[in-house]
């Protein structure tokens, strides 16, 4: 944009032509690590003026009821696999550059033996940007929040879950739907619907229709609903939130500052 050397950088940005600014955006994206956003909110003091997950443990929410929508595999397509030769420590730190040496470490105990590395760097993004932030949101709606609701359709990487919501939506080819079956894809669709409408989806339109067992709080022995397929064929069932992965949350929890949640 040839505006470093500008007094006023910003007014001379501002008065950058639309292209200039277009081929700097594309640019600073195309240098960014792998799956991440390089433009993100930031704490000014006046319209942000703290953390996330400091104003969720202060209890600064502003709803009745939360959905929590999560993939299985959510950091699969936000990691590039090609030609990976990073350990887990090492990646950490590239992801959050304000890690140190002991956060990195932590990282890569808090991994060990989730199968191999690209697995463990896979399961380092899914946590820490998409499925632990959910979390800190169901625990801060102590009794007036529902379930988490976790998508488990192979592959159940990240947006897998939109053609399941939405059927005639045209995505593209990666997120097809892999499991088009009708009976699953209506109690899929319905349990966002019902929570829509009623805050419950429980709350069923025609049960005839709707296979999905009862679906109890969240905050109730830490359950959640699991939508998936054994063999082919729909297994929908309540669980128990695993408490590894739980944990690992914690971690992510209490390194806040440092990534910017």
């Amino acid at each position: 944009s040839s505006c470093s050397s500008a007094s006023d950088t910003l007014a001379c940005l501002r008065a950058s032509d639309v292209e200039t600014l277009s081929t700097a955006n594309t640019n600073i994206q195309a240098g960014a690590f792998f799956g991440t956003f390089v433009w993100s909110p930031v704490i000014d003091g006046s319209f942000i003026t703290q953390r996330p997950t400091v104003a969720l443990k202060e209890g600064k929410i502003n709803g009745n009821a939360y959905l929590a929508v999560t993939n299985t595999n959510e950091g699969v397509i936000l990691v590039d696999a090609t030609g990976m030769v990073m350990n887990t420590s090492i990646y950490a730190g590239k992801l959050f550059p304000k890690f140190g040496a002991a956060q990195d470490i932590e990282v890569a105990q808090q991994y060990t033996g989730l199968g191999p590395t690209l697995d463990q760097i896979i399961a380092i993004m899914g946590d820490s940007i998409l499925k632990c932030p959910s979390y800190y949101i169901l625990n801060a709606f102590h009794q007036r929040n529902f379930s988490a609701f976790k998508a488990s359709i192979p592959p159940a990487i990240h947006g897998l879950d939109i053609p399941y919501y939405f059927p005639i939506i045209e995505a593209p080819a990666e997120l097809a739907m892999t499991f088009p079956n009708k009976t699953f894809s209506a109690a899929f669709s319905q349990s966002f619907l019902l929570f829509v409408v009623s805050l419950d989806p429980n709350d069923k339109i025609d049960p005839s229709d709707d296979i999905m067992p009862p679906w109890t709080v969240y905050s109730i022995e830490q359950t959640e609903m699991v939508f998936k397929t054994v063999n082919n064929q729909t297994d929908i069932q309540m669980i128990m939130t695993d408490p590894t992965f739980l944990e690992r949350c914690r971690f992510w929890e209490s390194v806040g500052e440092l990534t910017g949640q």
